[in-house]
């Protein structure tokens, strides 16, 4: 059913038998009351066999220990502001139970697509109040939900389970029209809600980023980092030249299962001391991009660029394990059209780079063609570069901008500079990993 959106506004009709979710794009959904029917007793069935079987805990420790990745652009923008607004307003008094019940609903959409998450009552009793295609929230939370969070302190709930809250036992689906009171990202967690429902986001990569974002904000995760800080304050002399920090970052790359991320954020630390003390001129360091963003569709050329007010000037691009970059280059150009700005577009890898008179030439015409600059360039000596423009400004030196650039590394990921650095996958592993190092430094 759909009514004409120029003559209504969203709003929630309560009849006897059932309750009608009027969107503001004139959609109805309509929520028959009554005994659990034999489809939703099907779907609850996969749910519990589902949870009862670890499907939460098992994503806990594969996103904890990088063995999955987030496919993040399966993820709605508005679903990743919401996702990231729910988990940094939670304070010690305030937010907690709406990290539960959004990972639960997560949980149940990427399950079972076709179950309501807006249904949170379910019952084959006649005398208690129940949806026909609800689901009891309260038995899953109790059970599976609110333990397995506790395990692995992602949110500190009660013992009881987040869904004991009398707040959210109200007999009306959950809407942005959800009138109980609730204390913390409300308006965040029904913004989800909208977004899981119309299908504009996708449940199990949504999911999967609202736990990385938890386990990076866990307690364990701020000790750790914290003790990553501590560490390098202490051994900060042993970082005085870029040699030195080069040797740890390569080994911490090559370390680690995701060594061309860590890759782009070495380079992209580089750049924050460089930029911040005015280096390399009147620019700004555009923030890091999140994993597996699509460069071309954010408007981008590479993973880290340089702006001279909103315009690109300069882009790096971070190609591990790659020594052949003639598809890297072509597609680079075609993005040039759309930067009029622009002077240098590089590719920066660890492997000792396989050049040919065919390449060599393409990267002439294309240079001539677009009057940019095209640059191929191993990783020791892109550093090298960067701290030569740098120490030439007489603005810095080397020793100073290479313990700059190794604090700036750390911080990024400790999730200490997020307005420059998002990093939105679980962070705790490389922090670890990094204090061994360090400390065998």
């Amino acid at each position: 059913m759909k009514y004409d959106s120029k003559y209504i506004e969203k709003h929630l009709r309560v009849f006897e038998n059932r309750s009608e979710y009027v969107s503001d794009n004139g959609e109805v959904a309509v929520f028959p009351e009554g005994v659990i029917s034999k489809d939703a007793k099907n779907r609850i069935k996969i749910i519990k066999d589902e949870f009862r079987n670890g499907y939460l805990e098992k994503l806990i420790i594969d996103l904890k220990h990088s063995k999955i990745t987030i496919e993040l652009d399966k993820v709605s923008r508005t679903a990743q502001e919401n996702l990231r607004q729910l988990v940094e307003l939670v304070t010690s008094e305030v937010g907690r139970v709406l990290i539960g019940l959004s990972v639960m609903q997560l949980s149940i959409k990427a399950i079972s697509p076709q179950q309501c998450i807006r249904l949170h009552k379910a019952s084959s009793n006649r005398g208690s109040f129940s949806w026909v295609e609800g689901v009891s929230m309260r038995t899953l939370d109790k059970n599976y939900v609110t333990p397995t969070l506790r395990r692995y302190d992602l949110v500190r709930l009660n013992a009881d389970g987040f869904m004991m809250t009398r707040s959210l036992a109200e007999n009306y689906p959950y809407s942005s029209l959800y009138k109980a009171q609730l204390r913390g990202a409300r308006d965040q967690w029904l913004a989800i809600v909208e977004e899981l429902e119309t299908g504009k986001t996708n449940p199990q990569e949504s999911l999967k980023y609202l736990i990385s974002l938890l386990l990076n904000a866990a307690n364990n995760f701020h000790q750790t980092s914290s003790e990553l800080i501590k560490l390098l304050d202490g051994k900060i002399e042993k970082f005085n030249t870029r040699k030195d920090v080069i040797k740890i970052m390569k080994l911490h790359a090559e370390s680690s299962d995701y060594a061309a991320r860590l890759l782009e954020i070495s380079m992209h630390s580089l750049l924050q001391p460089a930029v911040d003390c005015g280096a390399l001129g009147d620019v700004s360091l555009e923030p890091l991009s999140q994993m597996r963003s699509d460069n071309k569709k954010h408007g981008n050329i590479g993973d880290i660029e340089l702006l001279e007010g909103s315009d690109i000037i300069e882009s790096w691009d971070a190609k591990y394990g790659k020594s052949y970059l003639r598809e890297e280059i072509e597609e680079a150009a075609e993005k040039i059209p759309n930067h009029h700005n622009v002077q240098i577009v590089g590719f920066v890898t660890n492997m000792k780079i396989q050049r040919t008179v065919e390449m060599d030439k393409r990267i002439i015409d294309l240079s001539s063609l677009h009057s940019v600059t095209f640059q191929i360039i191993e990783y020791e000596d892109w550093v090298g570069l960067m701290f030569k423009r740098c120490i030439d400004s007489f603005l810095i030196d080397e020793k100073r901008l290479s313990q700059e650039w190794r604090k700036a590394y750390a911080l990024t990921l400790s999730q200490r500079k997020r307005s420059i650095a998002p990093i939105d996958e679980p962070c705790i592993e490389w922090i670890q990993l990094l204090i061994k190092q360090m400390e065998n430094a």
